[in-house]
């Protein structure tokens, strides 16, 4: 089987823009929250400021947030649509942030766990990570057929998604901490596809913004 190597396929990871949930610094997960004025103002400038590389081929969460993030950046590519790659379940911490969750002995255990405990009536990460895992193998398995269709097999593809899908496929596919991979909304990550399809990895990984601003 060819190897990724070869193919020289980059691929760029973009957290959404910000919501007014995400500027609160709430636990958004399955609510179908769209951007904030001030995220879609934010998202603009960074673009005009040639922060976002050009792609071939754009794939997305389905959730709202993301779909307006592809639209501003890449207005002229069609988004291939990843269900596995909507949020986690943040279960009963949905809309909260630390000051409502404060004095939660859910909350607490929560995060003595390092975020491995299943969040209250929502997604553990285990759950959350094989899904994201499930995202992925579906893209690769496109991309593996867009290169028998295609002569040039150097492709850069955009992902716009959130920032526990980044977290959960870095941290599995590069390794290292699930946490270590935690991004600002509207930047995110250019690296590279290597490996194969039954063992994909991914390398040479750099922040977008500390390229560019």
């Amino acid at each position: 089987m060819r190897h990724w190597p070869e193919n020289q396929i980059k691929i760029v990871m973009i957290r959404h823009g910000e919501t007014a949930s995400n500027k609160e610094q709430r636990y958004l997960g399955k609510t179908d929250e769209p951007l904030s004025e001030e995220g879609i103002k934010v998202l603009q400038e960074a673009k005009d400021a040639g922060v976002y590389p050009e792609i071939d081929y754009l794939f997305s969460s389905p959730m709202k947030r993301c779909l307006e993030t592809a639209k501003i950046l890449y207005p002229d590519k069609e988004p291939i649509i990843i269900p596995d790659w909507e949020e986690m379940n943040f279960g009963i911490f949905e809309g909260k942030n630390y000051i409502d969750l404060q004095k939660d002995e859910r909350y607490q255990a929560w995060i003595d766990s390092n975020g491995t405990l299943p969040f209250p009536e929502g997604e553990s990460r285990e759950d959350f990570d094989n899904r994201c895992k499930q995202g992925f193998q579906r893209m690769i398995s496109y991309l593996m057929n867009l290169l028998k269709q295609v002569k040039d097999s150097k492709l850069t593809i955009g992902l716009i998604v959130h920032g526990g899908t980044i977290m959960s496929l870095l941290s599995r596919y590069h390794g290292g901490e699930y946490f270590n991979y935690q991004v600002p909304n509207g930047n995110g990550y250019i690296c590279s596809l290597k490996g194969s399809l039954k063992k994909p990895e991914i390398a040479e990984i750099k922040k977008l913004w500390e390229n560019k601003l």
